[in-house]
């Protein structure tokens, strides 16, 4: 099992910055894909960022130039540096982990506000 726990949201004005942190622990050693996603109100769930164990990074088109994820490279942590906000990146905040036989694993969700 793994267990992932979000921080870092809050209320920002457009153009601000937030960095989320996303912590693991339990059985860790075998993630190999890590990744943050968003679910705005009455929307589906979509992939922001995603980075491996390479260090290999994908970016939603719209977060690019603005989003950026991180790792320690250690497995149990990752970010997500977001500058420029806007209001359309209102949304709760999920980070992922994906471990060797493709399981899953989702933290409860940090929310973003972005509004003036």
């Amino acid at each position: 099992q793994v267990q992932l726990v979000e921080s870092g949201g809050g209320l920002v004005q457009p153009g601000g910055s937030l960095r989320l942190s996303c912590a693991a622990s339990g059985s860790i050693s075998s993630i190999y894909f890590m990744g943050w996603y968003r679910q705005a109100p009455g929307k589906q769930r979509e992939r922001v960022a995603t980075i491996n164990i390479g260090g290999g990074t994908n970016y939603e088109d719209s977060v690019k130039g603005r989003l950026t994820i991180s790792s320690n490279g250690d497995k149990n942590t990752w970010d997500l540096q977001m500058n420029n906000l806007k209001p359309e990146d209102t949304a709760v905040y999920y980070c992922n982990a994906v471990k060797i036989g493709n399981r899953n694993y989702w933290g409860q969700g940090t929310p973003v506000t972005v509004s003036s």
